[in-house]
């Protein structure tokens, strides 16, 4: 068994709702069906690694309430170490107003991160010892900068790898990204921080390029249905997707599970290209599964995948 993944980012209740179409502006009308789950960005990439068969161990803040108790119980149930789970009285845990078109897959979402939002940066200096045993640590732009900041700097001075995956997009001071070992947008997110269309392979190459001069090490640009183009100093090279043709159902995860299993594959020691091929099935197994971290796959389902 390989170290750890330590993951920074919050939990929030997922309240999705499925329908036809998406609505107008003003606009009340009915929908198909509602479902309440867990979710959030960095808890959905804890439940990814820990069933693609990493121990994992997450670091965020929720409220003492309902949605905080559904975390905690997840988090039991995937045996995802909960130490640096703080629960804070009288703040809420985050939610996430989901709307999927259930003609095309495509969804749009609101998300409030309740008591994740209240995180500062000396949480991460509180949960050094954690994170120094890690052999990656994986953040997103879910918290505040500053704090997400201060998670790549615990984890390089204690020699651990970092993965930053920049979602929701937001602009980045110039030094983060000389932190960031492995940088993992997609193409909308890559395109705003880059600030250039990227709308084919070719604007990956041209975008990753951008991102390594500013000092990421590695540039690993999901394209959802065109793959995954990955660049650094030895490497520029294209992965296609895996086809899951009529079985996509929702691909609201499909981001979060690429970047778990991306994260548990590297701290197996699988060359850079293997990982990215074992995040991509990841995210295809996910696309098929309502849900967030429902959707999540196990170790045997991505193996058999990338068997076939």
């Amino acid at each position: 068994m390989s170290k750890p993944i330590s993951i920074l980012g919050i939990f929030v209740a997922d309240l999705t709702f499925r329908t036809d179409r998406m609505p107008l502006k003003g606009e009340t009308f009915i929908g198909n069906s509602f479902k309440l789950g867990p979710g959030g960005k960095g808890s959905n990439q804890a439940v990814a690694t820990r069933r693609a068969g990493a121990d994992t161990i997450f670091i965020t803040k929720i409220g003492k309430d309902t949605f905080g108790e559904m975390a905690m119980k997840l988090y039991a149930d995937e045996g995802i170490n909960a130490e640096y789970v703080w629960e804070i009285p009288d703040m809420a845990t985050g939610a996430a107003s989901i709307v999927v078109n259930e003609e095309t897959s495509d969804n749009v979402i609101i998300v409030v991160p309740g008591a994740a939002d209240a995180m500062v940066p000396d949480d991460l200096d509180a949960a050094e010892a954690g994170i120094a045993k890690c052999a990656f640590f994986l953040a997103s732009l879910e918290v505040p900068i500053p704090v997400m900041q201060r998670g790549l700097e615990v984890a390089i001075r204690n020699g651990v790898p970092t993965i930053l995956n920049p979602a929701p997009a937001a602009i980045l001071p110039d030094d983060v990204y000389g932190l960031t070992d492995y940088f993992t947008p997609n193409e909308t997110e890559a395109a705003m921080l880059a600030g250039i269309p990227v709308e084919s392979v070719d604007d990956a190459q041209k975008a990753a390029k951008i991102f390594m001069e500013r000092g990421v090490k590695t540039a690993v640009i999901t394209l959802g249905e065109l793959g995954v183009y990955v660049r650094n100093s030895e490497i520029s090279q294209h992965v296609p997707a895996f086809d899951m043709g009529e079985n996509v159902i929702e691909t609201t995860g499909a981001g979060d599970a690429f970047n778990g299993g991306f994260a548990h594959a590297l701290a197996e020691g699988m060359p850079l290209l293997e990982a990215v091929r074992f995040g991509s099935a990841t995210a295809a197994i996910s696309v098929t599964r309502l849900g967030t971290a429902p959707s999540m796959p196990f170790n045997n389902e991505i193996l058999d995948l990338l068997s076939k």
